[in-house]
């Protein structure tokens, strides 16, 4: 969906934008794998997932194929279940496969473009960054939705998120910045204890050098994106695309006219908003307050 102009299937991941998405064999027979070593051992979903540190239902997400192992899982699974070592082993040949189930169908497009982008910036002013939600936030998000969710849709977009986010440790090198409005992180959606560990999660993935945070203070007196929400990107083409988000609908932006006037007012909001330094400083007197 692109305004004012077309996508061409060269900026795409394998050229194409509109094949709807296929379960990865790799990841429903690993996740098997775990299953089977797991109830050999004699453990329930439960214990199992106190063992290695992870909750019930990335445990669950993972044995039905739904989500990408974590490298801490399969080690920490390979210890509990005896080292076996056919989880890491095997591990090594899991691929996402289409890597589009649980995502929104008119988000998927621009998800693929995200994986190949060379740099990345987002303004968000109504929740945090999907990039940048713990999965508490996630989950806390989904149970919202309405009409509700079945528990294996919620489950799937859980993983399908939590999935994306390996972006920002597998390419150290691409520069993600994000400006998000302070009256987000004063929203506790999900109660006190999600808020919190949210707030931890936040400080942790935006610490490394590539990934940049700024605030937008609510005492703001000036601000250039008024208009909502919106992302940008660049193609390793040198070729730059936005996305508008709204209610049940996103929006490609590929006319050079309309995504050069998005960075521009990006550009600007970048100078209004608070510095790094100050932004980390303000989440964690939130971070103290709760």
């Amino acid at each position: 969906m692109a305004g004012g102009g077309v996508v061409d299937d060269e900026d795409m991941p394998g050229g194409d934008a509109d094949r709807e998405p296929d379960p990865s064999d790799s990841l429903r027979t690993f996740g098997a794998v775990m299953q089977a070593l797991r109830e050999h051992a004699g453990y329930s979903r439960t214990e199992f997932a106190d063992m290695v540190r992870f909750s019930k239902h990335t445990v669950e997400s993972v044995e039905l194929g739904r989500r990408m192992p974590d490298l801490a899982l399969v080690e920490r699974s390979e210890e509990a279940l005896g080292n076996t070592g056919a989880l890491r082993k095997s591990s090594k040949y899991v691929t996402r496969g289409r890597g589009d189930v649980g995502l929104a169908a008119w988000f998927r497009q621009w998800a693929r473009l995200e994986r190949v982008a060379v740099s990345l910036c987002t303004y968000e002013c109504r929740l945090v960054p999907g990039l940048l939600q713990s999965e508490g936030y996630a989950r806390a998000l989904f149970e919202n939705r309405i009409p509700l969710l079945t528990d294996e849709q919620l489950e799937a977009q859980v993983a399908a998120r939590l999935d994306r986010q390996r972006m920002l440790s597998e390419r150290p090198t691409v520069p993600f910045h994000f400006i998000v409005e302070e009256a987000v992180f004063r929203r506790r959606l999900g109660g006190r204890d999600v808020w919190r560990r949210q707030l931890d999660y936040v400080l942790e993935r935006t610490a490394p050098r590539n990934v940049t945070l700024q605030v937008m203070p609510l005492d703001a007196e000036f601000h250039a994106c008024m208009d909502g929400p919106v992302r940008l990107l660049e193609t390793p083409k040198g070729r730059r695309l936005a996305y508008s988000e709204g209610q049940e609908n996103g929006r490609l932006i590929s006319d050079p006219k309309e995504v050069s006037l998005l960075c521009q007012r990006y550009d600007t909001l970048r100078s209004q908003a608070l510095n790094p330094k100050d932004s980390r400083g303000l989440l964690e007197r939130l971070r103290g307050e709760l």
